[in-house]
């Protein structure tokens, strides 16, 4: 593992731990850990075998860090976003949006890596599209999670869902999402493009 790597590995480690720290209900910790856990432990697998740009290794951190400080406080408790919601007099604490955007955003250039790197498409004709279905099947595969989760457990789960009260949550999580899948594609993948043809 280069140094670089282990480095944005350890960070990851250390606010895992912090996270882990009494956090508000360790039931919802879990839940809202769990796909991070699954990820990094396919990232730890996989590595020798294919080692993403350190650009996407460092958004897969952020990601991470952003699920672990949701687990914590949970997503509708979030101190910040609490201060942001009185200072602007919101309706309710907008962490869940940051998160759900940056489930599009990021999900989508992991995505594109492999399906470039690998040679899964052949020229970039329906890059754009296949990625920007991809983030979206990830978005509505996890509100139908959340959705099985709470009704299985109830009000247990309900930090887990995070509606907060608001009726069109999941369409406004999804909405999101998909933002942020079309802010990567559209103002990054130069960027990202570059990056991967440093690595050939």
């Amino acid at each position: 593992m280069t140094k670089n790597h282990t480095a944005l590995f350890s960070i990851t480690m250390l606010v895992l731990v912090w996270s882990a720290m009494n956090p508000k209900d360790y039931f919802t910790w879990a839940l809202e850990i769990f796909p991070a856990i699954i990820g990094l432990a396919i990232l730890v697998a996989t590595y020798k075998k294919f080692k993403f740009t350190s650009f996407v290794y460092t958004l897969i951190l952020l990601h991470c860090c952003i699920l672990f400080v949701g687990g914590k406080y949970t997503y509708a408790e979030n101190p910040l976003f609490d201060w942001i919601k009185d200072v602007f007099s919101q309706e309710r604490n907008n962490y869940d949006k940051v998160g759900h955007f940056a489930q599009g955003f990021i999900p989508s250039l992991i995505a594109r890596e492999l399906l470039i790197r690998l040679n899964v498409v052949q020229g970039r004709k329906w890059l754009f599209f296949l990625v920007l279905s991809i983030a979206m099947f990830i978005s509505s595969s996890y509100e139908l999670i959340e959705w099985f989760v709470s009704v299985s457990t109830g009000e247990s789960a309900d930090a887990f869902l995070g509606t907060q009260g608001y009726v069109w949550d999941t369409q406004s999580d999804m909405l999101y999402a998909l933002a942020g899948s079309l802010v990567a594609l559209i103002l990054f993948s130069g960027y990202h493009d570059r990056r991967i043809k440093e690595m050939t």
